[in-house]
């Protein structure tokens, strides 16, 4: 059974008890990793917390919620090994798994309303990464991420196959 990691700030846990209710729904393993009320929080914290629980392969996969979904998923992205990505629509979130492997999903409580969440975690989740072309990218972002070096004129050579 898939693991998935959830956290929120104060403005994102309006939207959160959706989301987990549904991922509960479609046979995931879904733990709350706060807030747990709306007093004022700051969102880096929770963006932390999931994607550390991530990264470290506590859990399989991480939802973020904030008011946009976009400064809890920067946070996110400053853990080794994530992938992070703010979206309010679903071809953008299926675009991100299938492309871009990503391991955690974010968005707004004050972008989008409950049904379409709903929409974009249920593409999001039924992606799968292609690998192909796409691999390379992405290990493209780790050699950044480890401050490799990258080969320029060879990766855009690469690029033009």
């Amino acid at each position: 059974m898939t693991k998935i990691a959830i956290g929120s700030d104060h403005v994102g846990y309006i939207l959160k008890p959706d989301i987990i209710d549904y991922l509960k729904e479609l046979g995931y393993d879904v733990h709350d990793f706060g807030a747990y009320d709306q007093k004022r929080t700051d969102y880096p914290i929770y963006g932390k917390k999931v994607a550390e629980e991530v990264a470290s392969g506590n859990y399989d996969l991480g939802i973020l919620i904030c008011g946009t979904g976009i400064g809890i998923s920067i946070s996110a992205n400053k853990v080794k090994g994530i992938r992070a990505v703010a979206c309010s629509d679903p071809y953008s979130a299926e675009l991100s798994k299938r492309h871009n492997n990503t391991n955690i999903l974010a968005f707004g409580s004050r972008v989008v309303g409950s049904e379409l969440a709903k929409m974009i975690v249920k593409v999001w989740l039924d992606a799968k990464f292609e690998s192909g072309r796409h691999q390379r990218r992405i290990d493209e972002i780790s050699d950044i991420e480890n401050n490799d070096e990258i080969d320029f004129e060879k990766n855009v050579k690469a690029g033009e196959k």
